[in-house]
């Protein structure tokens, strides 16, 4: 005859926290005076690749079925792909970036000034802006 023991699981936290004193809130925690702010997240490519899809196509006032039939690609696919949940291959960007009238490379470079329009509103701690006096480089020095 064998007993059963109930199943329980322990929980062992990674960082000991001090104790509050009270009751424990029933939200998200409060963070720390202590704490820095947490800095907004970089995009992923993918959702800025998926964003000016939809954009495009939108402003073409298409469908998903007909960009998707064009660039011969099933339409959950391209759907994924528009919301950034798929990591889309080149050809396949390429495919649906044609569909819609664009070259693969008018993609990336829409992508590319998006990106570059959301992180520059950032603020990193313990960096310098880069001055964009019309060199090539930037402001970037290389020194032996």
């Amino acid at each position: 005859m064998t007993v059963h023991q109930p199943n329980h699981a322990r929980v062992i936290p990674l960082r000991r926290d001090p104790a509050p004193s009270g009751p424990a809130p029933s939200g998200p925690a409060a963070p720390r005076p202590s704490d820095p702010p947490a800095a907004p997240r970089e995009p992923l490519w993918r959702h800025l690749v998926g964003d000016a899809l939809r954009k495009e196509r939108q402003a073409q006032e298409r469908t998903l079925k007909d960009v998707a039939d064009v660039a011969r690609i099933s339409m959950p696919y391209l759907s994924e792909v528009e919301r950034g949940r798929k990591e889309a291959s080149s050809e396949v960007l390429a495919a649906a970036a044609g569909a819609l009238g664009l070259g693969l490379g008018d993609l990336l470079a829409r992508t590319h000034a998006e990106l570059v329009r959301v992180t520059s509103r950032r603020t990193a701690v313990g960096t310098r802006p880069v001055v964009r006096d019309g060199s090539a480089h930037n402001g970037l020095c290389l020194a032996a």
